[in-house]
């Protein structure tokens, strides 16, 4: 496959090269049941006859050894399950499902259901109640969890808002029985309410719901301030512990991938009194309850950088029964276990980076609650961790010894961890391990329970190169990460020069369809985790605001240097791929230094900081980057506006001389569209060769029948502009 393009035909290996890599799985979930001998993991495939995503569910039996004894014969497709929960004593699981109800999917049913070991116990249609709106799913607010007792649940949904009718419109007389409050509102049914932006489109205000399943009977709490999630059943079961973002009066700012929204955490009786649990100016998410009651969580500072490191925090059990009915503050009641690392930390076995993953496990704790394992972004790798609470001491636990890649923890029960295993060479597995005794964590040993799919030749045996690098420069920071991912075959092929987007975020040595299919045609790839990425020290994230569009145009250009001088690279066969702010960068490099590039592709990038500020879900994230803290009060800065346009890839326009193809989301609340639309104007107008792809979709372009398309196109664009 190496040489597809050298073919005139190319696109038949092309498609054959993706249809290929599609039939591989991922693991997407996981959990052990509670004695740590029993498996379920979640796993999705792409079918591209569907147009969509299967999802579905493998269990194991392990023995004592955490040997598999056995496994289902065949997986279960549970595509329709939005979310489930297993009971405490794991006597039930409950379900939100959603059932579209006409051809089109616009209009859709949610579900609660809850099942036995031998039948289905309760099917409740939550629609037809309309006691609230569409039920959370996603990954920010989505949550559904059990009582201790096994008698309630509890999950997040949109809060139910007044109809509403014009001012004038012919009816039936009134009901004079009619309860005023449910009469409709005339004149509203236009007026504009702010969601939560980027793929959260239409989630408002939400509220709390609980269920007594004993007689369907439900309570909604919507006196939670501003927007709660995340919620789960304290330990005692009377009261629920969430996060709760704060709603500004002037309108929400997008939340996903936003780790910097001011937000608490809460404790919510269920006879309705509200608790404040975490101080002010902080972003939290993630609350985790140990088995002895210890609450634990993740947060920040909140504004600045989008994503940045985290503490990871403790409230004692007792603590917080003593703040039930409290109105005290609770700064001094709080204890941090992990501080934020602002370089690097040596820790017994390694060096340790400081935390940046988004969420806790599920199911985090040793059996006796003195522990806590996660996994977070470390340089080039995802890796895995366990922290001992009283001490705050952190031992390396992944699954390292025999090759290298990211470990990512799903669930601990029992002293058992379930782990997924995975690199850019390998697809993702499952391995359990049984978590040593205190002070021997690293001997820890890791056994497979699930064998890789088979992945081509070409990606198996592929070349990857972890590159430290570094600026000869003044900077505060001048080091940086890459890594080189390309065919082993004893040649030189097309390099593509691949920032990632964010700006905050990072490439680690995990399996990805997209590398492996550029892997697969012919392409080597330099995945460039330029300063400002996460996984690196807190320093290293914040050191870019005020230097984008320099320091990670800079790091692009030494890491592809640096591939220059080993002779990885085709000399003038340079092209560049990204998306979002990996687009901004790569339209920089086009302007700056076109002669060292033969074509680009850009999903959703980021092509003008100015309009952005104005129309994107995240503005905030314009000034920040740019070098000043952001406001929506007072008049606008004429020279704050300059510097938006000055560090803006639209000022070099008119130096880009190489073929682009740009692919965009209409959807897209992150990056509006019409930026891509106005750079291809642009380089239409100075003779340069364009492609606009448009997609019904939103910024990750994601959705399977986009995926392909788009990645069918890009590659290509690529082979057609790359070849002699």
């Amino acid at each position: 496959m190496g040489d597809i393009w050298r073919m005139n035909s190319h696109m038949e290996a092309v498609v054959r090269a993706y249809k290929t890599l599609t039939k591989i799985p991922s693991i997407v979930g996981g959990r052990l049941n509670c004695k740590g001998n029993r498996i379920t993991s979640r796993w999705s495939i792409r079918n591209l006859d569907k147009g969509k995503n299967t999802q579905y569910l493998i269990d194991y039996i392990l023995d004592e050894n955490l040997g598999v004894l056995a496994q289902s014969q065949f997986g279960v497709d549970i595509s329709h399950e939005l979310l489930t929960a297993i009971s405490p004593k794991e006597n039930f699981k409950a379900v939100i499902r959603e059932e579209k109800e006409d051809k089109d999917g616009a209009k859709k049913k949610f579900f609660l259901e809850v099942w036995s070991s031998t039948s289905l116990k309760h099917s409740i249609d939550l629609t037809a109640l309309d006691i609230h709106g569409d039920v959370y799913t996603d990954s920010e607010f989505g949550s559904l969890d059990w009582s201790p007792d096994e008698s309630k649940v509890v999950y997040v949904a949109e809060k139910k808002i007044k109809k509403s009718e014009p001012f004038i419109k012919r009816k039936p007389a009134e009901d004079k029985n009619v309860d005023p409050d449910k009469r409709p509102v005339p004149g509203q049914e236009h007026i504009h309410r702010d969601d939560w932006g980027e793929q959260l489109t239409g989630k408002i205000e939400t509220v709390v719901v609980v269920c007594k399943l004993a007689d369907e009977t439900f309570t909604v709490y919507d006196m939670v301030p501003g927007c709660p999630g995340q919620v789960r059943f304290s330990p005692s079961g009377d009261s629920i512990i969430g996060i709760t973002w704060e709603a500004k009066m002037l309108g929400r700012l997008g939340l996903i991938y936003c780790t910097n929204r001011p937000s608490f955490v809460f404790c919510l009786t269920l006879s309705g009194t509200f608790i404040t649990l975490s101080s002010g100016n902080k972003a939290v998410r993630s609350p985790r309850i140990a088995p002895n009651g210890d609450l634990f969580w993740l947060q920040r500072e909140a504004h600045g950088p989008h994503h940045a490191c985290h503490q990871l925090v403790r409230l004692a059990s007792e603590d917080l029964k003593n703040l039930l009915g409290s109105e005290d503050g609770v700064d001094h009641k709080v204890s941090v276990v992990i501080d934020i690392v602002k370089t690097e930390q040596e820790i017994s076995n390694g060096v340790f980076y400081g935390i940046y993953c988004q969420s806790l496990p599920a199911k985090c704790f040793s059996a006796d609650s003195k522990r806590l394992v996660f996994s977070t972004q470390q340089q080039t790798e995802i890796r895995s961790y366990v922290v001992d609470i009283e001490s705050g001491r952190i031992v390396d636990i992944s699954n390292n010894k025999k090759s290298s890649g990211s470990t990512t923890v799903l669930s601990v029960q029992a002293d058992v961890i379930l782990a997924t295993f995975s690199s850019m060479t390998t697809p993702g597995q499952l391995f359990v391990a049984r978590l040593p005794s205190v002070d021997n964590e690293s001997t820890i040993e890791w056994v497979r329970v699930s064998s890789p799919s088979e992945v081509p030749s070409s990606v198996a045996n592929a070349k990857l190169q972890y590159m430290a690098l570094k600026q000869d420069t003044q900077d505060s920071v001048s080091s940086f990460t890459a890594i080189y991912f390309g065919p082993d075959e004893g040649k030189v092929y097309p390099l593509v020069v691949w920032p990632h987007g964010g700006p905050h975020s990072a490439f680690s040595n995990s399996y990805s369809l997209e590398a492996a299919f550029f892997n697969m045609i012919g392409f080597a790839s330099a995945r460039i985790n330029y300063r400002g990425s996460t996984g690196n020290g807190d320093a290293n994230v914040r050191c870019l605001m005020g230097n984008i569009g320099n320091y990670d145009v800079n790091d692009c250009l030494l890491t592809l240097n640096t591939l220059k001088e080993q002779d990885r690279v085709l000399e003038d066969h340079c092209l560049l791929y990204g998306g979002s702010f990996g687009g901004y960068t790569t339209a920089h490099l086009a302007g700056k230094y076109n002669g060292l590039f033969r074509a680009m592709v850009m999903r959703n990038p980021l092509i003008d900081l100015v309009s952005k500020s104005n129309y994107a879900d995240n503005p905030d994230g314009c000034a920040v980057e740019a070098g000043w803290p952001y406001t929506e009060e007072g008049p606008l800065d004429e020279d704050q506006l300059l510097t938006l346009r000055r560090v803006s890839p639209i000022t070099h326009v008119q130096n880009v001389l190489i073929p682009t193809a740009l692919m965009l989301g209409s959807k897209d609340k992150r990056v509006p569209h019409y930026q891509g639309l106005e750079y291809a104007r642009r380089l239409k107008a100075n003779g340069v060769k364009v492609a606009v792809y448009m997609y019904e979709d939103n910024h990750a372009l994601s959705s399977l029948p986009v995926e392909m398309d788009n990645l069918l196109n890009a590659a290509d664009w690529l082979i057609t502009h790359i070849k002699p």
